[in-house]
């Protein structure tokens, strides 16, 4: 499989009544939100704009072993504040998309496997930051999101 490209959301994965349930764009977009207070519209609102962000991550694969985690611009936001957040090294920008530093990636065999950066200790033993991010189905798995190949 080629890794290399775009990577766009598929489903998030969420604890329903059988254990670990994915949800495609449109079902978590209109999921139940338990954690705010439905009857306020505004609180409502927010929280939709923060799972359309969500649904609107993408991961990009690069040739040279970077990897990009890249989220959405936020709305209302003019050039001039995004130019000036950048300068000032709040965000960084790549594809016209807000980014964090890369991530590293390798194939291992023909098998995707991901640095995550993540360190620290299970059951008194060092865990290894890296993991096998591409699922059998194909799925990319960060987290509890899937995503899928665009290109």
């Amino acid at each position: 499989m080629n890794y290399i490209g775009t990577w766009k959301f598929h489903s998030i994965g969420t604890f329903g009544e059988e254990g670990m349930e994915y949800l495609n764009a449109e079902e978590y977009i209109n999921a139940p939100m338990p954690y705010i207070d439905e009857s306020d519209p505004e609180a409502v609102n927010d929280e939709k704009k923060e799972r359309n962000k969500m649904i609107n991550t993408c991961i990009e694969v690069c040739e040279n072993g970077d990897l990009y985690m890249l989220m959405p611009l936020p709305e209302g936001v003019s050039q001039e504040e995004i130019d000036a957040a950048v300068a000032e090294g709040m965000i960084s920008l790549y594809n016209g998309m807000m980014c964090d530093s890369p991530l590293k990636w390798e194939d291992r065999d023909g098998e995707f496997w991901l640095d995550t950066g993540i360190e620290g200790e299970a059951c008194g033993e060092a865990t290894d930051p890296w993991v096998k991010a591409i699922d059998e189905n194909g799925f990319f798995n960060f987290v509890n999101i899937r995503f899928v190949k665009a290109d």
